[in-house]
């Protein structure tokens, strides 16, 4: 069956007249693989005129079946005169745009599109907290509130429970047989000496700067200014490290003139034990401290057995125990020695160095409490001004002890701020050279 197309308008023209400068802007192709659209050409001049022309749609022939329509361009062509043979006549087309030269004119409004649910603008997240060790600053602080709780707590507890203990009859007679101190030898001495006194203010003086130096020792990464002996130029050390040494040092020789002075003069008798009396009067004397109960000794005549052992713990393992193990991490320790340095290896030293440290920390912070808490006048004056008596409330109200306390604390409070290179390195120029590399 043949089909009549209805007539079409013909496409529009454009009058043949001289062409623009402006090359056309093509496009992507009508059909896969073909030429881009519109052909490659320049557009009119803005003065050409469209042409209009009204032909009549040709009978296109039968069509068997349906084929699939091909794009094809329709080349622009020399306008044609109409033909008087046409029987049909339709609208012409509307003219056709004349394509402007030069620059596009610039939108009158912002373009715009829809960002999206996942272009919004997201705050910018916070920096991460800065740790010292597992927490942060507000986590240590929360640990240290929840910890302290917890000890305070578990304190209360002790206290009432070891109370009730202490109040049963087998314990009333534990304490009657052993209070807590037993009697010193014989020939014992009675009182503090004065060189004591001044010993034990050089040994506070000593220590607490070597604990600095040493906790400065395992924190500087990289050493401002060293110290290197005349003798030996190879070995160079940090000035802090020659700092701590030298305190060593002067320690080691305040501890041996302490050691001989205390056998020569007997008071070896109140911090060595001579009696297996010690250790049953210390647990008395341990649960006495935790009931709250305190031992009421007199430090001028005796200590009582908890005393004693600290005290021989710490003169005669601690500071043994400090000294070899410094010793060996220093360059004083012959580095050939392979027998030796096999025998006794430096990491040894190194893993017991460091707690024998927190042990005097330890032990200072326990004795400086204990010394303000069972009688601060009459201890200060045992200890720093050599006074005391066989009365225990005799020196109770002297304040003499506790301003040359005070002095003391000064004086090692300015050394301690004094303890830095300005003020060290002229000292160390006198045993060595000292240079910032």
């Amino acid at each position: 069956m043949s089909q009549h197309a209805a007539p079409v308008a013909a496409a529009p023209r454009v009058a043949a007249t001289e062409s623009g400068t402006t090359p056309l802007r093509r496009g992507l192709p009508r059909v896969t693989g073909g030429e881009p659209w519109p052909p490659a050409g320049f557009a009119p001049a803005p003065t050409a005129t469209p042409v209009q022309d009204v032909v009549a749609a040709p009978e296109p022939p039968p069509l068997a079946s349906p084929a699939p329509p091909v794009a094809s361009p329709i080349p622009v062509t020399e306008p044609v005169e109409a033909s008087s043979s046409t029987t049909e006549l339709v609208p012409s087309a509307p003219a056709a745009a004349v394509v402007p030269s030069g620059p596009r004119a610039p939108l009158p409004f912002r373009q715009t599109v829809f960002p999206g649910a996942a272009a919004r603008t997201r705050p910018e997240p916070r920096p991460e907290p800065t740790r010292y060790g597992p927490f942060t600053r507000a986590q240590w602080a929360g640990a240290t509130v929840v910890g302290g709780l917890g000890l305070l707590f578990a304190a209360g507890m002790a206290v009432l429970a070891v109370r009730w203990f202490l109040s049963l009859p087998a314990l009333q007679d534990f304490l009657t047989t052993y209070p807590g101190e037993y009697h010193l030898p014989e020939g014992a001495p009675v009182g503090l000496p004065g060189w004591l006194g001044w010993q034990h203010f050089f040994n506070v003086f000593l220590m607490v700067l070597i604990i600095r130096s040493g906790l400065r020792v395992r924190s500087e990464k990289r050493p401002a200014v060293f110290w290197t002996p005349r003798t030996n130029p190879k070995g160079k050390i940090s000035l802090t490290l020659w700092f701590h040494q030298a305190l060593d040092l002067l320690w080691l020789v305040n501890g041996v003139v302490f050691i001989v002075l205390l056998f020569v003069t007997g008071q070896w008798m109140r911090v060595i034990p001579t009696s297996w009396e010690v250790f049953p009067n210390a647990l008395s004397a341990v649960l006495q401290y935790i009931s709250l109960d305190w031992p009421t000794e007199n430090g001028w005549v005796n200590y009582n057995s908890v005393q004693q052992l600290a005290y021989f713990a710490t003169i005669f393992l601690a500071a043994p125990l400090a000294a070899i193990t410094g010793v060996r991490m220093s360059g004083v320790w012959p580095k050939n020695a392979k027998t030796l340095n096999r025998i006794y290896p430096v990491e040894w030293a190194r893993a017991v160095h460091f707690p024998v440290m927190l042990y005097f920390v330890a032990f200072i912070a326990v004795h400086v409490f204990l010394v303000f808490a069972t009688g601060a006048l009459r201890n200060l004056n045992h200890m720093y001004a050599a006074q005391g008596s066989t009365d225990p409330n005799a020196y109770a109200d002297n304040w003499l002890g506790f301003w040359l306390f005070v002095a003391s604390m000064i004086v090692i409070a300015a050394a301690w701020v004094a303890a830095r290179p300005l003020v060290l390195a002229p000292i160390a120029r006198l045993f060595g050279t000292v240079s910032s590399r």
